[in-house]
Order: structure tokens, then sequence, then C-alpha cells
């Protein structure tokens, strides 16, 4: 059955391929974007990637929504079946405080919760992270991390994104459960999300694919992440409208570990007579660059360290069949190239 969806933040890297999946599905969808200038840059993303581009400014449309203000959300509802809440700010840069990362995002999911509520809104889907997952005790599984498992906010050293996104999860499950029984909630859990970009605003998503293009570390660190392809993470959401026993739910988004250096050695193989670093550094020029790097400073606990989470749930609820890591880098790799011309 069409219906007509949300997609709060569609410039982002995800929620563009959401918009053109649920086009390509025959949903009408709303977009919301933080200034109306935003708008074409989302119909020129998701264009080349329809089935059918005709009617499109009947099928698409946009709204201006802040998630720190409360103007706009009452009215964008009008007419919407589905809530696609993927907006979240992302920086790597860490703010000296905290709460300038993590406030926007827990008022923004409670923002977006109440108005669908407000409008009579049954369905929910929520854009978390495996951020809110894996910052804790061991898993309880002692293999990997999986969706009962939760992020410690209190663990030492935590980053604000993984509180912010931890709280504001905590919070659309808190409200959903006290406050509007009536919604049926799943939320998605993303590892490292890489994969092509459909255009060149991707923002922060794909800096470590980007990163190694650039050839700029004359050696790698072995930090090492979950991956998952951003075309698997638009179809979970999709495919969760369309899955109703997914009410209810967390879904973790992952299909395996690479390890920086791994991540490389998959594109140099993908992309091959390109200059690409695959050579591992030690551990004592790590800690050297730490103090001059703000991004290796803040991934420094992580180094050598392997914390898996487990995806299968969400594959075998959805159905999914995940294109794997090495192909996701690589894909990420060359739509990189293509739309900034490294």
């Amino acid at each position: 059955m069409n219906q007509t969806v949300l997609v709060t933040g569609a410039t982002g890297f995800i929620a563009k391929h959401i918009v053109a999946g649920l086009l390509n599905r025959g949903h009408h969808v709303v977009g919301s974007v933080r200034s109306m200038s935003r708008a074409d840059e989302v119909r020129a993303a998701v264009t080349p990637v329809l089935n059918d581009a005709s009617d499109l400014e009947t099928r698409l449309r946009f709204v201006v929504l802040e998630l720190g203000v409360d103007d706009g959300w009452d009215a964008a509802m009008a007419g919407v079946d589905v809530l696609m809440h993927t907006a979240s700010p992302v920086s790597t840069i860490q703010p000296k405080d905290p709460q300038q990362i993590i406030r926007p995002v827990v008022d923004g999911a409670l923002r977006a919760l109440k108005a669908a509520k407000a409008a009579g809104v049954r369905r929910v889907i929520f854009t978390s992270s495996i951020m809110a997952v894996m910052h804790g005790p061991a898993p309880a599984n002692a293999a990997a991390y999986t969706e009962s498992d939760w992020t410690d906010v209190d663990a030492p050293n935590l980053m604000p994104y993984a509180q912010a996104k931890t709280r504001a999860e905590r919070a659309a499950w808190d409200f959903v459960t006290t406050d509007a029984p009536d919604i049926a909630l799943t939320t998605i859990n993303p590892a490292l999300v890489t994969g092509p970009a459909l255009d060149e605003h991707f923002g922060a998503s794909l800096q470590i694919v980007e990163r190694i293009l650039g050839a700029k570390d004359p050696m790698l660190p072995m930090f090492g992440f979950n991956i998952v392809d951003v075309r698997d993470v638009a179809e979970a959401h999709i495919r969760a409208i369309e899955h109703p026993e997914t009410a209810g739910e967390r879904l973790i988004l992952s299909n395996g570990w690479l390890w920086f250096p791994q991540i490389a050695q998959a594109i140099k193989d993908g992309i091959p007579g390109r200059k690409t670093v695959t050579r591992i550094a030690p551990r004592f020029v790590v800690n050297i660059v730490s103090y001059f790097d703000t991004a290796v400073k803040s991934l420094l606990p992580t180094l050598h360290r392997k914390d898996l989470c487990d995806g299968s749930k969400a594959a075998r609820m959805l159905d999914l069949d995940y294109i794997s890591p090495q192909a996701s880098v690589v894909a990420a790799a060359k739509s990189i190239i293509q739309h900034r011309g490294l």
C-alpha cells in the first residue's frame, strides 16, 4: 500500500537513498530540510536513480524544519502516514560542551515524536546507531553486541555523539511506552555506513574513505569498524514499513568488520593503478599522531580493539542480503572520485 512518508533530514547521505527508495516503491515523500534552498539538491541527487521521474513535483515535496524549533512540525505531519526520523547532527569535532551535540539530537527526536503523536501518525522508523549499542558492558552473548545491549552513557571517555544517539533512542522508547502507546516504533541501528553517495554532499559520512583516497597518511592505524552499505540501510528503513512485525524492535545493521588497512586494501584492489597506502602504523606512531590529530585522539581507546555487532536479526526479519563490506567501501570510493574528483 502506497503511503505518505515524512523523512526528516532529507539532505543526509542515508536519507537521500531512503527518499529514492520510497519513491521507487510508489510512496509519496515529504522531505524536511533546514532551508528550502536545499530542496533542489535532494531532487537532483535522487532523480538519476528513480525508475520513473515523472510527476515528481507531486510525489516529492519539502518542508522546512529545525530540530531545535517547534515551528512547522505540526503542519509537516499533516497527511503523513509514516515518520522516518533520520535527522541528526553529525560532527567529528569534539566540542568543549558535549551538550552542543547531545541536546539537539535528543530534543529533536522528542519534538518529532510529539508532533507525530499529535497528528495521529501510528508508524515511526527511527534512525539510531550502533553507537547506542556497543559502548557499555561486554556483550551479553560474549561474541558480539546485539539489540539487547545498550551503551552506558556514563562510561568514561564516551564520545558526545555516542551519548547523544543513546540518549535519543532511550528517549524515543520511553516516550512511546509512556506517552504514545499507539505508535509502532522501530529503531534502525546502523554500523559505519559506507557505499555510494548520490551527490557530493555526504558530509562526514564517508570521511574515512575520503581520507584513504587522499593518501595523506604514510601509514594506517589499526582502528576497525563494523560496516554496512548505505543501500542496505535505506532498504531496511523501507522494509520496516512493509514488515509490521518489526514494530517494537531494535535492528542492528552490520555486515562484518574491516580494519583501516583492510579498507585501504579493498580500495586498492577495487581501483587498481591508484596510489593507496596500506602499510600498518605501529602503536607508538599512532600515540604520537594523537597529540596533533583530534580525530585520531578520539579513537585511541579503540586501537587494535575489535568489538563486533551482530546484524543477523535485521537480515532475518527484513530478508536482507547484505552487500559485502569490501564492495561497499569500493563503491564509496568510486562515488567520491566521481563527485569530488579526487
